[in-house]
């Protein structure tokens, strides 16, 4: 580990999407990037070397669930998130916000979150202090301000106090994060639902903080892909050109497809590991569904295509098709790998094609086969 202070360069432009890299005293990370997501300190049927070996460069814990359990205080007492799950990249942790109001029976306040401990039904709080507090102690090199992340569907006035929450916190979070600024970046989230103007007043806000980066809250909730559209093409270019831009929880390829145009840098989403353990793998030629009978027979791999740890090995489909079959944690292993190798294979190329100014040419062809396929690959496995 080195002391280096954090950085962005943008390296390149095609239209509105970047190309860039941003420096972490655990190493850099070039962007557009997807952070496989480990909730628990664990990429879920992952190890460190397999989830190095997909091409991920940065991956995202979870303040509350690590909070929960084991606890803050014995992560930092064994040296630290990145000596505790033994990845020696880079690491985000979010804030536990988006966890915590998503609970039944939250009592939220301008002080923050009351809620139950799922584990063991006592009383807690998470506040914008104790929730930076948390994510000191466990030593990410990006972490998130405690925000309010409001409900798809939600009304003017919960989203009006949902931003004026999140700016309120960030205030707090700010001052409890004095000092470690070189030890840890602090990003700042822009809410505000659908309302393109509370998107707009937010961000500004934010802005006027310089932060080393920013993020787009609110987007993963349900709203869809034409309003999820929306918010990310008004909102990326309401911040700075010269910091990280990430869309928080986003998601299907065409989400990210459509976000890397609009200017965004960074992604994470569970989708590409929950769908494996479910037998959903991505393709070049759209989404299969490895149980699908039409699969018990077949002996080509996952995708032809794919040159992940499970395709190149040559594991077939009838061989996936069995392991699911019989219930083999192999099963979902081997999908993993290659879904997660598929979403950092998707983000590479489309660096690629944006270093070489054809990103809208790229997006537009992917799109528009992935699309179609992706249909035609569903309707085929019902």
């Amino acid at each position: 580990m080195t002391d280096a202070p954090f950085a962005f360069a943008l390296e390149a432009r095609s239209g509105s999407a970047r190309a860039g890299a941003f420096s972490t005293p655990h190493g850099s990370f070039l962007t557009p990037c997807f952070m496989p997501v480990g909730t628990h300190g664990a990429v879920k049927a992952l190890t460190p070397a397999q989830v190095r070996a997909t091409g991920a460069q940065v991956v995202l814990s979870n303040t509350y669930h690590l909070a929960l359990r084991p606890g803050e205080a014995l992560v930092e007492k064994l040296g630290g998130l990145h000596e505790f799950m033994r990845w020696d990249g880079p690491i985000l942790t979010d804030s536990g916000g988006f966890q915590v109001f998503s609970l039944p029976n939250v009592e939220i306040s301008d002080r923050g979150v009351r809620f139950k401990n799922p584990v063991d039904g006592s009383s807690m709080d998470l506040t914008p202090e104790r929730s930076i507090e948390i994510q000191h102690a466990l030593g990410a090199d990006i972490i998130m301000a405690f925000d309010e992340c409001s409900p798809y569907p939600a009304d003017a006035a919960t989203l009006r106090a949902g931003v004026r929450r999140t700016l309120g916190w960030i205030d707090r979070c700010s001052k409890t994060h004095a000092g470690h600024e070189n030890r840890q970046a602090l990003f700042g989230i822009v809410q505000g639902g659908v309302d393109l103007a509370l998107r707009t007043s937010c961000a500004q806000s934010l802005v006027a903080l310089e932060l080393p980066g920013y993020a787009i809250g609110g987007v993963s909730v349900g709203e869809g892909h034409e309003q999820l559209c929306r918010v990310t093409g008004h909102t990326a270019p309401l911040l700075p050109d010269a910091k990280p831009r990430y869309l928080m929880g986003v998601g299907l390829p065409e989400d990210l497809m459509a976000a890397i145009g609009y200017g965004m840098d960074m992604f994470d989403c569970v989708i590409p590991t929950r769908y494996a353990r479910s037998a959903s793998a991505f393709t070049s030629r759209g989404r299969i569904r490895l149980t699908h009978r039409r699969y018990r027979r077949d002996g080509y791999p996952i995708d032809p295509a794919c040159d992940c740890g499970a395709c190149a090995a040559g594991f077939s489909r009838a061989y996936l098709h069995h392991l699911f079959a019989a219930n083999e944690v192999l099963s979902a292993i081997l999908t993993t790998i290659h879904n997660v190798h598929f979403y950092q294979r998707l983000v590479r190329e489309a660096r690629e094609a944006i270093v070489a100014d054809r990103f809208e040419e790229h997006r537009s062809r992917f799109l528009a086969n992935y699309s179609a396929q992706d249909a035609a690959a569903r309707n085929a496995d019902t």
